[in-house]
């Protein structure tokens, strides 16, 4: 398993996928659930959807995992041939400079670039400790001209991620770009294969524009109309020095179930999960001997923020693998995570059955 999961992270690691341009995201992840002889289609949003049929007198469950990956897109294109971007998503400003990037123009063809950063020699003391705003950063791409980068195919609207990258450290652990959330699009290939086994009908939705909005998947739960939800993601390890304040969530220790989250910064909206699928999940990790982590914090969200709200309600978790330097170029995680993860999320699948209940007064708060 984990071997299937590796290969599968790497290689979704290495496709370019801007929040808004997942098309060859999701055109490879088309193709691995057809080999599984599992059927999927597409929405008017982009999101690819697989449903394995199951027992209808039990709740269905819709599963997220997202495609999409932050980064640029092209706001202008100076007349000397350098390139000014604005941002996707959280990208955070002072991890841009000095970054190679790529810029996608279409037909799978990409042009590398490099942001600037000002000559060393040539910073000033009070630029020397700065974080350059975005604005004010440039992408050079060797273009002498604007005309040169329009002729390469480079335009206003261009997409731009972090040029695709894939490490393996020691210990089982990988680095690299777009771990969030290519990582959780991993295992919920790995999931499909053993769908089989799984009582209820599920939803498999690779979805789109979470990085832009996180509103993507919604359309999907709209029209899918789940009983459950469970949002794939990473959550954040604060297995380092500058993290410690921030919980007890350690890489390769194990999974991690969300307790709480809270955006707090213009979107107040966040996921509280539903007792019936914290119970689940703590009841499996421990029948399973899963070591099972938890978290509570804000200044994150995850799809299930919106999803929760839709039709009669739905009820929503969040499930992780532990991740450091979210949303840099080189985010890491541990294969070991995905694997107990995904075993997690199985056996979990198996235990709704006809006793299983997702009415709140069966359970104590």
């Amino acid at each position: 398993m984990q071997d299937r999961i590796k290969r599968w992270t790497r290689e979704l690691m290495m496709i370019p996928g801007l929040s808004g341009f997942e098309g060859n995201v999701r055109r490879y992840i088309r193709a691995e659930l057809t080999k599984l002889g599992i059927k999927s289609r597409t929405d008017m949003l982009g999101n690819l959807i697989a449903t394995i049929e199951g027992d209808t007198n039990l709740p269905s469950v819709m599963l997220i995992a997202h495609m999409d990956q932050l980064g640029l897109i092209v706001r202008k294109i100076e007349a000397s041939g350098l390139i000014r971007a604005e941002r996707v998503g959280g990208v955070p400003e002072r991890a841009l400079a000095a970054q190679e990037v790529l810029l996608s123009v279409g037909n799978g063809r990409t042009v590398p670039g490099i942001i600037a950063n000002k000559s060393h020699h040539a910073t000033t003391p009070d630029e020397k400790y700065r974080v350059v705003p975005y604005q004010e950063l440039y992408i050079d791409c060797g273009f002498a001209s604007a005309a040169e980068a329009l002729a390469a195919g480079i335009n206003v609207g261009t997409p731009i991620v972090y040029a695709p990258n894939f490490v393996e450290l020691a210990g089982g652990r990988i680095g690299g770009t777009s771990v969030d959330d290519r990582a959780a699009c991993a295992v919920m290939l790995e999931l499909a294969r053993a769908s089989k086994d799984v009582l209820p009908t599920i939803h498999l939705v690779f979805s789109v524009l979470e990085e832009f909005n996180l509103r993507g998947a919604v359309t999907a739960a709209q029209v899918l109309q789940p009983d459950i939800c469970i949002q794939l993601d990473l959550a954040l390890a604060t297995d380092t020095p500058d993290m410690g304040q921030r919980g007890d969530v350690r890489l390769g220790v194990g999974p991690v179930m969300s307790m709480f989250s809270f955006h707090g910064r213009g979107t107040l909206n966040g996921c509280i999960p539903h007792p019936a699928l914290v119970q689940l999940f703590q009841q499996t990790a421990d029948a399973e001997k899963i070591n099972l982590q938890r978290s509570a914090h804000i200044g994150a969200l995850t799809e299930t923020s919106y999803v929760q709200l839709v039709g009669k309600g739905v009820a929503c978790i969040d499930m992780g693998f532990p991740a450091r330097y979210t949303h840099s170029a080189l985010e890491v995680c541990d294969l070991a995570d995905l694997e107990s993860l995904t075993k997690l999320l199985i056996s979990a699948l198996q235990r709704i059955d006809p006793r299983f209940s997702l009415d709140r007064d069966d359970y104590l708060e």
